[in-house]
């Protein structure tokens, strides 16, 4: 198994409440650290899974059973290629081809160092735009819970 490391900012539990922290840790967040920083529920992870999307899935349940709201996920918005392979669990050549149109035609332009070799692109775009492509409608957690959360 592997170590995945992302936030989940969440609302809608009181920060003053004596089991603030408790209900986090009693609904399975046990490898999160728990804060409230700048009117917002901030909840760590370093997450063990199979891939990405169990972590954040299995997180996103956690959260959720504790009676938060998840307003976000941050793993970090603004990623390359091989970062969208990794999350979308996808070959980096498959990613390659949607991002130069021979898979489909809806893959965004990046955001950031557009004209470098690496450039960057807006998870939350290419989520949005992925949601009616068929390859995103499969059977993975992550891609149920994430998108129906999302929207």
């Amino acid at each position: 198994m592997k170590t995945f490391e992302f936030s989940i900012i969440a609302s809608g539990i009181d920060p003053t409440a004596d089991d603030f922290g408790d209900r986090f840790y009693d609904a399975g967040c046990d490898d999160a650290l728990v804060a409230f920083q700048k009117g917002h529920t901030i909840i760590d992870f370093a997450r063990e899974a199979k891939s990405i999307d169990e972590a954040i899935a299995s997180a996103v349940e956690n959260v959720c059973a504790a009676g938060a709201k998840i307003d976000r996920i941050e793993p970090d918005p603004l990623v390359n290629l091989s970062e969208v392979a990794s999350r979308a669990d996808l070959t980096r050549a498959a990613i390659s081809n949607y991002a130069k149109g021979d898979r489909a035609k809806n893959f965004p332009a990046p955001v950031a160092r557009v004209t470098s070799d690496t450039p960057l692109y807006d998870w939350a775009k290419l989520l949005a735009g992925w949601r009616s492509t068929k390859r995103f409608q499969q059977k993975s957690r992550f891609r149920q819970v994430y998108l129906k959360k999302r929207t």
